[in-house]
């Protein structure tokens, strides 16, 4: 019997390279959420920096001038963390997005593999009824010796 070949392995090879593609997508998505949640820690670190500088001046000698500068910055600072939340929000989506499109290419694979099981299943089968054939014939082949095993009772 020949060889199994699976008839639509250009189609499972194709799912496999979709699903690659979607991994590397679901990946640059996440490292770009990180990095938005990044960003929008460093100005909430620039905030208390500012906030701390603050403190101090109240606390201390009173510089009006630089109390007005700390307290601009921090309103700036604040604006900038609400922008970057909305950044944020849209990089969740996007992972969200590639997760889904991840999952839905993974199920196609899948189903091509379990396809691709069944197929090679239903070869061994065949395979197994062709064996089981030609032993049959060959038993039957001895068994009957051509004619020329007779009974000598």
């Amino acid at each position: 019997m020949t060889k199994f070949v699976y008839r639509m392995q250009n189609v499972l090879d194709l799912k496999l390279k979709l699903e690659e593609q979607a991994k590397i997508a679901f990946s640059l998505a996440n490292n770009k959420l990180r990095e938005e949640e990044a960003r929008l820690q460093r100005i909430y670190d620039g905030i208390h920096i500012y906030e701390n500088k603050l403190k101090k001046f109240k606390n201390g000698r009173l510089n009006l001038l630089e109390m007005k500068r700390c307290s601009e910055a921090i309103k700036i600072k604040k604006e900038q963390a609400e922008a970057q939340k909305k950044e944020i929000k849209i990089a969740e989506r996007n992972v969200e997005i590639a997760r889904k499109k991840l999952n839905d290419v993974m199920v196609e694979r899948k189903t091509q593999e379990i396809l691709r099981e069944k197929a090679f299943d239903e070869y061994k089968k065949e395979f197994d009824k062709e064996e089981s054939k030609v032993t049959d014939e060959l038993v039957s082949y001895r068994y009957n010796g051509n004619g020329k095993e007779t009974d000598n009772a």
